[in-house]
């Protein structure tokens, strides 16, 4: 039996069958052929048209889309076909890549549509979700093959080989040029190079932008990367999404500061605020202050960033998942790290490891799960991805163990830097000079560059863990803190280390937080409670026998006493911390007594005996090799001088304090001594020396930020000027 088969294209003219005669129409036409036995003939009719197209795929605009002016210009300069004509080489991809939830796609929807609104596209714009997040992220080939089809290609006529599919795409792209202009190609949500390769147009006048929580520098792309709305755009996006679903909704700008909150409260990532936005547009009767007070009160705020729809969990779970687990580990551990920013010497210390997780830590910048910080070697995390971190360790036991140790490592290296920084700080002749820091400044610059995750590490104390630990480094910040002027903090860490010193029993260390959270009270202008604080730590050390605290405490009492004006008790205070250290020997401390007596006696007049005071105790300073001390004391002496009317003496008095502060590169202390030297120029009626002293010591205040101080100078120079 034969079988003829045939086929008929509708459309066309006449064919010719094999058996040579012509036909037309619906049928076949076998006449004029021979045949020998049976024949059956099978017919395919395929009805051919244009495929359909899909080149005008972009989707609609972001619902309360706002801010990101900046950015926005960056992604059009891209896109501008005008900047073939000025010479130049335009961009033929543009890659926008920031965390989940930044508002990538957002941001790359409305730049195109802003695009074609001005005519630089009339070929169409092409767009797929490459979902390469997901666990079937789309691959090149398949991307192709999308592409393809949008582009009006037969099924049948789409290659196998990813190289072919490549060359045909291309081909249709250029046919498209010709026939209606350049086409955008918009491919979202991308994860690795890889999936983008293979949709490069050939033609340049083409563009492609790539949106990706992923920076990609292999492709050779304008690089964008976004970051946090600015708090002004979040307040606006709130309020926006509001009055879009109704117009009349004024509750944002109702409540400013609490909307102001819940943006701050959602680290003014566009995702966590539309969901907060859409909580709020759910229920109509809720304040905008409720909803930041729920933000605030969930150590978890992930729970409440959750609308049934979106949830910001879920976004920085689909990068969290795609991670290798080094980096996912290195990920959990900065989470539990103390303070805005961490170093790559602490973040060495939380990892255990020997050497900085350099690599480790760029690939996690590369893919926005962590920032780079204020400076070079120091890195951030967004606050909620910081609570997703935490959310993640907290809900495995064997992740809270790993977490807990990583801490005690960290807390561990902070108290060695520490303790070892403070040494050097209160270092003084003839006695071993610490080995680490080599220089009061090297201890200093590394005090600073640690402090904000020193101060939160010493909160540690509130955990019983942790607590024995964090008392210990918390003394050793004091001195530092005094120094630096950083007093709120000095609170902090002293109030917390006396409250967890309490808690364990150790008396003699609660006493010691007590008598430093006294000097940080009187230091902050709050004399009353510094007067309590030393009291409690006195009556303490008198319990416990210690003599030497118990001095201490009398002679802070003394200081916090003259803060609010009672002079003739801050007196007797003095000497009774003076008497002690006498008979203990202790004639460094000494010095500090008589010093402190000094001011005293200077409030009640008797200025020939604040001068004598004054005197013992720069001696006593100068005999203990404290240069700064001696500075400080040089200082109050040039006061009393110059008030007892001996204005040349208090002139070299505070020549000498305003030396040692040089010396010691203090900046308050040199705003202080150059304003004293105007005080007393002035008493010698020298007022163009005074004025350029006051002058001087606006400059000093402004370098050591004390703004006040520094007003107050310039207004002295102004009324002093000819």
């Amino acid at each position: 039996m034969w079988v003829r088969e045939g086929r008929r294209r509708y459309g066309g003219g006449a064919m010719v069958g094999e058996g040579g005669g012509r036909y037309g129409g619906d049928h076949l036409d076998f006449g004029g052929g021979e045949f020998k036995g049976t024949v059956v003939a099978k017919g395919s009719v395929y009805q051919y048209a244009a495929a359909p197209t899909a080149l005008d795929a972009l989707p609609a605009r972001v619902t309360g889309f706002t801010g990101r002016g900046d950015e926005l210009r960056r992604l059009l300069d891209t896109f501008d076909p005008s900047a073939a004509d000025g010479g130049s080489v335009p961009v033929l991809v543009a890659a926008l890549s920031g965390l989940g939830g930044i508002g990538k796609t957002a941001l790359a929807v409305e730049a195109a549509h802003e695009a074609c609104e001005k005519g630089w596209f009339p070929g169409g714009v092409l767009f797929l979700d490459l979902h390469g997040y997901d666990d079937d992220p789309v691959t090149g080939e398949q991307a192709l093959e999308t592409l393809l089809r949008a582009l009006g290609a037969e099924p049948e006529h789409i290659p196998v080989r990813a190289d072919e599919r490549g060359a045909l795409y291309r081909s249709l792209l250029a046919e498209r040029r010709r026939e209606r202009g350049a086409v955008l190609v918009l491919a979202d949500n991308a994860s690795s190079p890889d999936q983008v390769r293979p949709l490069l147009p050939g033609d340049v006048r083409h563009r492609l932008l790539v949106t990706s929580r992923n920076k990609l520098p292999q492709l050779g792309a304008r690089l964008l990367a976004l970051d946090e709305l600015t708090p002004g755009e979040a307040y606006e996006l709130l309020d926006r999404v509001l009055r879009i679903a109704d117009p009349a909704d004024s509750r944002v700008t109702d409540e400013p500061e609490a909307a102001k909150e819940v943006a701050s409260h959602c680290g003014h990532l566009p995702l966590a605020l539309q969901i907060s936005a859409a909580l709020l547009v759910l229920d109509r009767g809720k304040p905008v202050a409720e909803l930041a007070g729920e933000l605030l009160e969930f150590r978890d705020r992930l729970i409440h960033l959750d609308d049934g729809e979106r949830s910001v969990r879920a976004a920085f779970d689909l990068s969290y998942r795609r991670l290798p687990p080094d980096q996912a580990r290195l990920l959990r551990l900065l989470a539990l790290a103390p303070g805005a920013e961490v170093t790559a010497e602490a973040v060495t210390a939380l990892a255990g490891e020997d050497f900085p997780p350099t690599r480790t830590l760029d690939a996690l910048a590369r893919s926005h799960l962590v920032e780079r910080g204020s400076g070079r070697g120091r890195w951030r995390l967004h606050d909620l991805v910081r609570v997703f971190g935490v959310g993640v360790v907290a809900a495995d036991a064997g992740l809270r163990e790993e977490g807990e140790t990583a801490r005690e490592r960290l807390l561990e290296f902070y108290m060695r830097g520490a303790g070892a920084a403070d040494a050097r700080l209160r270092w003084l002749p003839g006695i071993v000079e610490p080995e680490r820091f080599t220089e009061r400044g090297q201890a200093l610059a590394w005090l600073d560059g640690e402090r904000a995750g020193l101060v939160a590490a010493a909160a540690w104390v509130s955990e019983e863990r942790f607590a024995e630990a964090a008392v210990r480094l918390a003394a050793c910040l004091g001195e530092y803190l005094r120094w630096r002027r950083f007093f709120g903090d000095w609170i902090t860490v002293t109030q917390a280390a006396q409250e967890a010193a309490s808690r364990i029993g150790d008396r003699s260390a609660e006493a010691h937080a007590w008598n430093g959270l006294g000097f940080a009270l009187r230091e902050a202008g709050r004399g009353e409670e510094a007067i309590a604080a030393h009291i409690r730590a006195r009556d303490l050390c008198q319990a416990a026998g210690d003599r030497y605290r118990e001095a201490a405490s009398w002679g802070g009492l003394g200081y916090a006493l003259r803060e609010v004006g009672r002079a003739e008790e801050a007196i007797a205070a003095h000497i009774r911390a003076r008497d002690m250290l006498q008979v203990l020997g202790d004639h460094y401390h000494e010095g500090m007594a008589w010093n402190g007596l000094g001011l005293a006696l200077v409030d009640t007049g008797q200025l020939e005996e604040a001068v004598d005071a004054y005197t013992r105790a720069r001696d006593l300073f100068q005999a203990g090799g404290d240069r700064y001390r001696e500075g400080r004391a040089w200082n109050d002496l040039g006061r009393a001088l110059r008030k007892a009317g001996r204005v040349e003496e208090a002139i070299q008095a505070y020549g000498k304090h305003l030396e040692i502060c040089r010396e010691f590169e203090d900046r308050y202390g040199t705003g202080r001594a150059l304003a004293n030297l105007a005080r007393a120029w002035e008493a010698a009626d020298n007022l163009p020396h005074a004025r350029a002293n006051w002058l001087q010591a606006a400059h000093a205040y402004t370098r050591a930020e004390a703004s006040a101080e520094a007003a107050h100078a310039r207004t002295r120079a102004d009324e002093l000027t000819p």
